[in-house]
């Protein structure tokens, strides 16, 4: 028996002679992605909030190209002087029908009615809520994102309060009262400035925006709220090729204890209609493990486990 090339495989647990080449040449630079993304935003932005289902089964099946860097882009600092001509804003009870349309169409659910009974008076507390979190707590901070969002668009809570914002962080495990306390203080608005220092070097002008920048430099700008094809075709215009998509996770490894994922995000997630979403929770999850609730028409289910 020739020993020189003599291996253990790694997949079978077998050992003996080896088939591989003697000397392989390896591109280690492709063990990390070389493309950033940058998705620009605010907590109260109710386009951000229509786009999670396709947001996030791209970065699902495609993040192993690029590294997301969140980017909080000041949306109201406060209602003086504030306004939006396009979408008919002049104050905050405007605000509450263009919500409902928003989620009407979207069918991501938005009450919206908090803006004529407690308007939400700035979108700062919680941008800088995100900002200390983030550089406490790495890893955490787009938890937070989620949860502050399903509280102020699906559950009508002002998430521009100190007290809902001690809450929510609570929620995800943390000191609620130490974060929102932190939160006040300038050193986090010098944090909130940074990102909106970035955002206009990126040329953001509205959210949601996506930039995929490449090593060269190179990049794309998608605004607004787009198709799956749009993020995978500018994915592969800075990749400079065609990109793989990997499986969406099974529905038990997607959510933990407390998550909350509503229809349209499991129909955008694996392809089936709105009919079949229950169907589907049932032969996926472990009976007693989760809750299917509603609200305002649309289901949705929460993790007990």
């Amino acid at each position: 028996m020739n020993n020189s090339n003599m291996m253990c495989d790694l997949k079978t647990g077998v050992c003996g002679p080896g088939d591989e080449e003697q000397m392989e040449m390896i591109d280690f630079n492709q063990l990390s992605p070389k493309i950033t993304l940058y998705y620009a935003t605010d907590p109260i932005c109710s386009h951000c909030w229509a786009l999670e289902p396709v947001l996030n089964r791209f970065i699902l099946q495609y993040g192993q190209y690029f590294n997301v860097k969140t980017i909080m882009g000041g949306l109201l600092s406060s209602w003086n002087g504030f306004a939006d001509a396009a979408n008919g804003i002049q104050k905050p009870s405007d605000v509450a029908e263009h919500w409902r349309e928003v989620g009407l169409h979207s069918r991501m659910p938005i009450d919206g009615s908090l803006w004529t009974n407690n308007p939400i008076l700035s979108s700062y507390p919680p941008s800088r809520v995100y900002k200390v979190i983030q550089s406490k707590y790495p890893g955490k901070e787009n938890e937070f994102l989620r949860r502050a969002r399903e509280a102020v668009f699906a559950f009508n809570q002002n998430i521009g309060e100190d007290q809902v914002l001690v809450e929510i962080v609570n929620q995800i495990g943390l000191n609620g009262e130490e974060i929102v306390a932190d939160a006040a203080l300038e050193s986090a608005q010098d944090l909130l400035e940074q990102d909106f220092e970035l955002a206009g070097r990126l040329g953001v002008r509205g959210f949601p925006s996506i930039i995929m920048v490449n090593e060269d430099n190179k990049g794309v700008k998608i605004v607004g709220v787009r198709s799956l094809d749009a993020y995978v075709e500018g994915l592969e215009q800075v990749h400079n090729g065609v990109v793989k998509a990997q499986n969406v996770p099974p529905l038990t490894k997607l959510f933990k204890e407390g998550d909350i994922l509503f229809s349209k995000e499991m129909e955008v997630l694996y392809d089936i209609e709105a009919s079949k979403v229950e169907p589907f929770i049932a032969t996926e999850l472990i009976e007693g493990s989760y809750l299917i609730k509603d609200v305002l028409g649309e289901a949705y289910v929460v993790s007990l486990s």
